[in-house]
């Protein structure tokens, strides 16, 4: 790890750390970079935004995606104090970045309250059989929507 990983993070845990003393949510911080430059920072506002999705690499991805006026991270690095949870490593995915780094393991996570192997685990079940029932309806109406998608010259593949 080279001087400026180091400090990019540095930022992220020591928003983490922030975020505990402001009482602004949960001890989680996240920095994008790109071209060696830091170009969005999120830290976690589960609580005081009411809003579950409010991670910090979520709010991070969200600024730097506006940032760069694009839906995807090409060319960026994500900096983040914890290992990402299931949904933002989803969210990881989705904005495709070059690579990620965190400090704390999920493990480390689990230890202070929060673990999120059950939903590891859930994801595996049938969804009628998660803790959270998922049940199947009007298939063919929402195929025949994807149908539409793959012959619309409207549609920006992602």
């Amino acid at each position: 790890m080279n001087e400026d990983q180091k400090r990019y993070m540095a930022e992220a845990i020591q928003l983490a750390r922030q975020n505990i003393t402001s009482g602004n949510g949960g001890p989680f911080g996240a920095v994008i970079v790109k071209d060696g430059k830091i170009i969005a920072k999120g830290s976690n506002h589960v609580t005081t935004w009411n809003d579950p999705t409010a991670h910090a690499e979520v709010v991070a991805i969200r600024e730097a995606c506006h940032t760069l006026g694009s839906f995807q991270l090409d060319g960026c690095e994500i900096y983040t104090s914890c290992e990402p949870c299931p949904m933002c490593l989803g969210a990881i995915y989705w904005a495709r970045p070059d690579k990620v780094y965190f400090a704390a393991g999920k493990e480390d996570a689990a230890d202070a309250g929060f673990d999120d192997n059950f939903i590891y685990r859930e994801l595996d079940l049938h969804p009628s059989s998660r803790s959270i029932p998922a049940t199947q309806m009007m298939r063919d109406e929402a195929v025949d929507v994807f149908a539409n998608w793959i012959k619309s010259d409207l549609k920006v593949p992602y």
